[in-house]
């Protein structure tokens, strides 16, 4: 493999035949030998694969000839070659799991009632006109937050995408109802849903970072308002948007200050958890 590369992209839009769709996506994808994870649903696509960059070009190509994603926002990162164990592509009510694919609504446009996207500098020039009225929520899971965040963020205690409707329902986050919230996330895919959700509650100032956090670190590195390290959904398992990101992880096992994180089963049960380096190789011997 001559140079990998990683892509990353959602399109919210009514897909009458889902099915379809995936057995479209398997082929294209083995025919130029790419691995990585992609979800159809009746509401869109939500993809990452990863290959040598000829074949993920060609993989591009072929999928925006689909009318339906022509306009899909590809967002590009390096790979390491080995960055997916397979190729998975599936049908799911959802293509974000949130447990509520009944009240999401999805026209040719995107999810319906949604928040306002904000580009990276929009996110900028609002917190300059509004201060410290303006809120950041962090759509992610709690694991993924505490590798990297925006400067003063409300992180939930969600552990999962579906954790996060019951934490809105129990009005846990009702004081935020009447001031400007921004809603993160990695690629903007859970924000779609996310900031939909919030409005039908009663949220009445809801905005979405488009493009994610991966767009805002394209745009501003480590000289804004984020802090920290990327948590990514393959084996690289974090990125960096500079040579001098902060690390704010904390490893679960020694307290060191880290952003590597790895499948360590701790008394809290979770399967992933921050652990450093050391603490790694510890109880890899052990």
């Amino acid at each position: 493999m001559s140079t990998p590369k990683i892509v990353l992209f959602y399109v919210f839009t009514p897909l009458p035949d889902p099915d379809a769709i995936r057995l479209w996506q398997q082929a294209v994808c083995e025919q130029h030998g790419l691995l990585g994870r992609i979800i159809v649903s009746p509401h869109g696509i939500n993809a990452t694969v990863g290959g040598d960059i000829g074949r993920v070009k060609r993989y591009v190509k072929a999928t925006r000839a689909y009318p339906a994603f022509k306009n899909a926002d590809i967002k590009w990162s390096d790979g390491t070659g080995h960055d997916f164990p397979r190729l998975t592509v599936r049908v799911r009510p959802e293509i974000v799991t949130f447990g509520v694919p009944d009240e999401v609504r999805v026209d040719a446009d995107g999810v319906v009632g949604g928040g306002t996207h904000l580009t990276p500098q929009q996110v900028h020039d609002l917190v300059e006109q509004r201060g410290d009225e303006v809120v950041f929520l962090d759509g992610r899971n709690g694991i993924e937050a505490e590798l990297g965040r925006f400067s003063g963020a409300v992180v939930t205690e969600a552990q999962t995408t579906r954790d996060f409707v019951p934490i809105l329902d129990s009005g846990a986050l009702d004081h935020l109802k009447d001031r400007p919230v921004i809603t993160y996330c990695t690629g903007g895919v859970r924000c779609e849903v996310l900031s939909s959700l919030m409005r039908a509650r009663g949220f009445r100032d809801v905005y979405q970072l488009d493009g994610g956090i991966v767009r805002y670190g394209e745009e501003f590195g480590d000289d804004g308002l984020w802090e920290g390290s990327l948590y990514v959904f393959d084996d690289r398992m974090t990125v960096d948007f500079s040579d001098h990101a902060a690390v704010i992880g904390t490893c679960t096992r020694c307290g060191a200050s880290t952003n590597a994180v790895a499948n360590y089963p701790d008394e809290l049960g979770r399967d992933l958890a921050v652990l450093c380096v050391d603490c790694q190789a510890a109880v890899t011997s052990s």
